[in-house]
């Protein structure tokens, strides 16, 4: 087995793993912490454009692990995100660590970070800006960001 064949079998592993894991602690809490940190490593740079927006609802929608939830809502709660984004970056971080705190001390901390950094890495760049995101999120949420490099 190529080294191609062996991280693609990994990744193919983690992707499964995390899917089975939100699949066991599906809830609208969890699903909302969860679009909300997505919305939120979206506007870690200050702004979405357009194509960024595309490109995360396209995520959010063909996602194994999102999948688990109804596509509809997690559009309609990635908009309601975004909208409050757009009208006050700031607010919007503070109900966003809200929202994730919830799940502080409990198993599906884990879940929204790794969700989280597997959105923002989409892209293929876990920039400087996301990874302040994600240390924001795992501030939130009592875990040490750097286990999720």
């Amino acid at each position: 087995m190529s080294i191609f064949d062996t991280i693609k079998k990994s990744v193919g592993d983690i992707s499964t793993s995390l899917t089975a894991e939100v699949k066991k602690f599906r809830s609208k809490d969890l699903l909302q912490a969860i679009v909300s940190g997505a919305a939120m490593i979206a506007y870690a740079d200050g702004s979405v454009s357009a194509e960024e927006k595309q490109k995360l609802l396209g995520y959010v929608k063909n996602s194994e692990q999102l999948s688990v939830f109804d596509a509809d809502s997690v559009i309609t709660i990635f908009n309601q995100a975004t909208q409050r984004f757009e009208f006050d970056n700031s607010i919007a971080v503070g109900e966003t660590l809200q929202k994730i705190a919830v799940f502080k001390g409990k198993p599906e901390a884990h879940i929204i970070v790794r969700v989280c950094v597997a959105i923002a890495k989409a892209d293929g760049n876990f920039d400087a800006t996301e990874r302040r995101a994600v240390e924001q999120i795992c501030a939130a949420l009592g875990l040490d960001s750097s286990s999720f490099e």
